[in-house]
């Protein structure tokens, strides 16, 4: 059994920033994620990818901004349980919880804080006959690591910002870079749409709009990738890598039996502090959605300060909160 004062559903950069604004109001946090690792979706989809928006960083690689986080709150020492899935909820006498997960951990908290980001979330795949074949070996649906493809011919498929972001980076460490789009206008935004036009103006990469994939082919490895183009002309393309980036489909699981109130797949929030339907229970960061919410990372911190400023209440009943600023008051570990 693991007594917490909150327990975070979600170990993304917003419920790790939690744990931060937590410890400074001493409270303990546990932190339960689906994912093997924490991060969430930057560890687990673009941990290359540059970040502009964080504060203090003109540019911060996804990945390291975890790292960062993780440095920042070392000092109040978070517990973890990892690949794991919470799956039921109980309220307890006393007015706190306990949550039971997938692997049978169970966690008593008298706080909880769902931070789940999309929730549970899987890509959205390619209609291919032949595409389990080679999943996991030559059919990858996130780059986690750019130099796995140096040197290899590559094609990536998708009209997002994902793929185009990917896509550029990519242009100059793949041996071939062929960027198939179904649709005759990409989705993503349009200075990243410029940029991989002109990767295709100076010869740099192929692409192909208004093409679809149509199968795919090779022995054990993929070898080839066969697409079919808007006047039904049928091409095949040597490739090592496919990487179809057509988004994330995601799903609530479990968190849709909560009683919670939803709205389009989303936990609807009081933005006095971000309390749910549901008194004790909490949500933070794109899990949330209330009028004018913006799925930035950095609305996510501001959302974890409050709550955890509300959440002190329930943790310490009868106890006064004195806000000081962190440069009057320090750092000060448990």
């Amino acid at each position: 059994m693991i007594e917490t004062d909150i327990c975070i559903i979600g170990a993304g950069p917003v419920g790790l920033f939690a744990v931060f604004e937590a410890g400074l109001l001493r409270m303990r946090c546990h932190l339960i994620d689906a994912l093997p690792k924490v991060g969430g979706q930057l560890t687990e989809i673009y941990p290359r990818k540059p970040i502009y928006d964080i504060p203090g960083y003109p540019s911060v690689l996804a990945g390291d901004l975890v790292d960062r986080l993780m440095e920042q709150i070392a000092p109040f020492q978070p517990t973890f349980s990892l690949a794991q899935r919470v799956e039921t909820i109980q309220r307890e006498e006393d007015g706190g919880f306990l949550l039971l997960t997938s692997s049978g951990t169970q966690c008593r908290a008298k706080v909880i804080a769902i931070a789940a980001g999309l929730g549970c979330f899987e890509p959205r795949k390619p209609e291919l006959a032949s595409l389990e074949c080679f999943e996991e070996k030559s059919v990858r649906y996130m780059v986690i690591d750019p130099e796995a493809y140096r040197g290899k011919r590559l094609v990536i498929a998708g009209g997002g910002d994902s793929a185009l972001d990917w896509t550029i980076i990519l242009a100059d460490i793949a041996s071939e870079l062929t960027l198939v789009h179904r649709n005759a206008e990409f989705r993503g935004a349009p200075d990243s749409a410029h940029k991989v036009n002109q990767l295709a103006q100076e010869g740099r990469i192929r692409l192909m709009m208004s093409t679809s994939l149509s199968d795919l082919r090779g022995d054990s490895d993929l070898e080839t990738v066969v697409v079919t183009d808007a006047n039904n002309q049928v091409h095949a393309l040597p490739a090592d890598y496919l990487i179809p980036l057509y988004g994330l489909s995601p799903r609530l699981g479990p968190i849709a039996d909560w009683g919670l109130q939803l709205e389009k797949q989303a936990i609807v929030v009081n933005t006095f502090d971000y309390s749910t339907s549901v008194e004790g229970i909490y949500a933070i960061g794109d899990i949330n959605t209330y009028p004018g919410k913006l799925k930035l990372i950095l609305c996510g911190f501001h959302e974890a300060t409050l709550m955890c400023q509300s959440a002190f209440a329930r943790v310490r009943p009868g106890e006064k909160l004195s806000f000081k600023y962190t440069t009057v008051q320090g750092i000060n570990p448990f």
